[in-house]
C-alpha cells in the first residue's frame, strides 16, 4: 500500500500540470455552484489494459479515464434528460423466437454536450478510481419535458444490468440497456398474462445512476419513468 501511494504521489507531482490541463479541456467551461443533475462517475485506472493497448502512448496518464468520462457522461445524461426508446421481444422456445432488445436515444446527444459540466477530479487510491461530478442544468424546454414524464401516469420501475469491465465505455451502454430490458420485463411479467410478440416504448431516467463493479463487470442500477407506445401479441400459438 505505501508503494502505491509513493506512485500516485510521483504521479501528481510530476504530472500536476497536465492533469489541470486535461481536466480543463473535459470541462470546457467555468465552475458552477448548482445544478439540476449532479452525478458522480468514476473509470478505473488499470482496468482496461487490452484497450489501452492501442491508445496513443504518448497519451498522458489521465487521457483513457478522461476519455471514458466523456462518452459515459453524454449518454447517461441523456438518458436522465430525453430518455431512450427501446424495442423488446422475449424469447420463446415454444416458438423458436430468440430474446432481442434494442436501445437507442429518443434524442442526439450532440444537443448536450455544451451544457455538460464537469467538476472536482480526484483520485481515490484505495481502488484506483479517477472519479468526477457532473453536472447538467435543464433548459426550461428540458424541465418541462421531465415534469411531463413526472406529473403524468407512467409507471415508474427499476432494474440492474451488467456489462463487459473489458470493454470500458461499451460495457457501461451494455450495462444500461441490459438494465432497461431488466425492469421492463419485470414490470410487463405482472402486467400482461400471455408473453407478447413486441413491446416498444421508452423510459427515462429518474435518479442518479449507481456503478459498480460485480464479479468482475460492470453492475449499473437504474431508475426509470416507463411509456409504453405498443404491445404486439401473438395472433395464434
Amino acid at each position: 500500500m505505501a508503494d502505491k501511494t509513493r506512485f500516485f504521489r510521483s504521479i501528481f507531482s510530476k504530472s500536476k500540470g497536465l492533469l489541470l490541463a486535461a481536466l480543463f479541456c473535459l470541462a470546457n467551461s467555468t465552475l458552477i455552484f448548482a445544478s439540476d443533475i449532479h452525478m458522480h462517475l468514476w473509470s478505473s485506472l488499470d482496468a482496461y489494459p487490452e484497450l489501452m493497448a492501442t491508445e496513443d502512448k504518448d497519451s498522458g496518464v489521465f487521457d483513457f479515464p478522461i476519455k471514458s468520462m466523456k462518452e459515459t457522461a453524454p449518454f447517461l445524461v441523456n438518458g436522465m434528460v430525453y430518455g431512450w426508446k427501446f424495442t423488446y421481444t422475449p424469447s420463446d422456445k415454444a416458438r423458436g423466437v430468440e430474446e432481442f432488445f434494442e436501445l437507442t436515444e429518443i434524442q442526439s446527444q450532440d444537443v448536450i454536450l455544451d451544457q455538460i459540466e464537469y467538476q472536482d477530479p480526484w483520485i481515490s487510491e484505495e481502488d484506483n478510481k479517477f472519479n468526477v461530478w457532473v453536472n447538467f442544468n435543464r433548459n426550461e424546454f428540458q424541465a418541462r419535458n421531465f415534469k411531463l414524464w413526472s406529473s403524468i401516469k407512467n409507471p415508474a420501475i427499476s432494474g440492474r444490468g451488467y456489462g463487459g469491465l473489458e470493454k470500458g465505455f461499451d460495457g457501461i451502454r451494455e450495462a444500461s440497456a441490459d438494465a432497461v430490458k431488466n425492469a421492463v420485463r419485470e414490470h410487463f411479467r405482472n402486467e400482461i398474462k400471455n408473453k407478447p410478440k413486441e413491446i416498444s416504448g421508452s423510459v427515462i431516467i429518474r435518479g442518479n445512476p449507481v456503478i459498480g463493479i460485480v464479479s468482475g463487470k460492470y453492475c449499473i442500477y437504474l431508475d426509470f419513468f416507463l411509456e409504453c407506445d405498443t404491445i404486439l401479441k401473438y395472433r395464434v400459438f
